[in-house]
């Protein structure tokens, strides 16, 4: 069905799950491909259209932010906690039960709060209890990847779908009954998280065996160069904080109609969406940290060009971009991982990327309203700078890397 991508892994530390044999789950890939596809639907309801119900209560633009915060805050402290305990599982896949149904009561919650402490309590609780869910599934998804060959982009394209498709029927849903469609949207969603965690692959808890040299693999947590490279990447991530924060009031305010604002969004989650299509393919002939480098480099010139005096294909054509500054960079640091991480350690190692790409992230969303205020369109210089800056600490990261082979150097 899904074709498979061969990772040439120097000789290392076998690692087997305690309860499986060597082959892989039945339909792995597409368990994976919905397992993605559910937490992300269910982000493709709260990224764009929270904010949407909060002012729906006829919440300040100050309580909006706060509640806003609050939930970002949340959600990056909770899933490296949440990885630390699913790698202490017997079955990571019980996480995601925990976290689809407790996140399914903070949604029923929704319906019964109207002022803001209240709100504040539940948006908070539901962002801790569903942090994990994605990092967890990406860690499931990478295993396939490490133990089978696996394609991640076959599946993880999936996600990318799941958030296009619930963001447009969202859309839809709203324009008939108002922002009350956007907690049962939510809670639709949460519900279907719950059922997919018992389809996603069981692999149960990996067990390491000592190679042939009996030389013991150290941990991946402690590794310097992996926290740095997981910094690097988040740091060339983070300078779509200013995008994401004034792309749609700019575009607005050059008199760009809602159709065509509607269009440039899009190019940019399709151009994502093939790229992780054609992942297996582009990973057998370019390596993680060639991709790494290559989407940060158009990141510089994408933020570079933002500012310019561009037309509608022009933009369009930038929207494509996305495909590198995002999808790239992704692609790149996830297959990095699959290359230098212990499969015992892998929930916590993604739990720790989140945490690093939400601070990033919150912080370049803070710099660019202080800079877009000051200076306007001009000011997304600086996140062609964090561009650059995430280039170069994933160039340190790379130098930092042990040179042995034995530690996947």
């Amino acid at each position: 069905m899904l074709g498979k991508l061969k990772l040439q892994q120097p000789t290392r530390e076998i690692v087997i799950p305690s309860n499986t044999a060597q082959s892989a789950p039945r339909f792995f890939q597409l368990r994976c491909a919905i397992a993605y596809g559910a937490p992300l639907g269910v982000n493709g309801v709260i990224l764009p259209y929270l904010p949407v119900w909060l002012d729906g209560l006829a919440f300040t633009e100050f309580e909006i932010g706060i509640v806003l915060a609050a939930q970002l805050f949340l959600r990056v402290a909770a899933a490296p906690v949440a990885g630390l305990l699913a790698d202490r599982m017997t079955e990571r896949t019980l996480m995601l039960a925990w976290s689809g149904a407790l996140s399914l009561l903070t949604a029923f919650a929704m319906f019964f709060t109207r002022d803001f402490w209240p709100v504040l309590i539940v948006v908070a609780v539901q962002a801790a209890v569903f942090a994990p869910y994605a990092p967890i599934v990406e860690s499931i998804a990478v295993s396939g990847v490490r133990r089978w060959g696996f394609q991640y982009g076959s599946m993880r394209v999936w996600g990318s779908v799941g958030f296009v498709a619930v963001t447009l029927l969202v859309g839809e849903l709203r324009g008939f009954w108002g922002f009350q469609a956007i907690p049962s949207a939510m809670a639709v969603g949460f519900l279907l998280t719950v059922g997919v965690a018992f389809a996603a692959p069981r692999l149960g808890r990996a067990v390491l065996r000592p190679d042939v040299d009996r030389t013991p693999q150290p941990s991946s947590l402690r590794r310097l160069d992996l926290h740095v490279l997981m910094i690097g990447a988040s740091v060339a991530q983070a300078g779509h904080g200013m995008f994401y924060t004034f792309g749609t009031i700019h575009w607005q305010q050059i008199g760009f109609s809602n159709g065509s604002i509607g269009v440039l969004w899009s190019a940019a989650v399709v151009s994502e969406i093939l790229v992780f299509f054609a992942a297996g393919w582009i990973a057998r002939r370019v390596s993680p940290w060639t991709l790494m480098r290559i989407g940060c480099a158009v990141a510089v010139l994408r933020w570079t060009l933002f500012p310019m005096p561009l037309d509608f294909w022009g933009y369009l054509a930038l929207q494509a971009t996305h495909a590198f500054t995002f999808a790239f960079v992704h692609i790149g640091i996830q297959h990095r991982l699959v290359e230098a991480v212990r499969e015992d350690q892998e929930a916590s190692m993604q739990g720790a990327y989140v945490f690093y790409n939400g601070v990033f992230l919150a912080l370049s969303t803070v710099l660019s309203g202080m800079l877009y205020r000051q200076f306007g369109l001009t000011s997304y210089v600086a996140m062609s700078v964090l561009a650059l800056v995430g280039l170069a600490i994933i160039a340190l990261a790379a130098r930092l890397q042990p040179q042995r082979v034995a530690s996947g150097g």
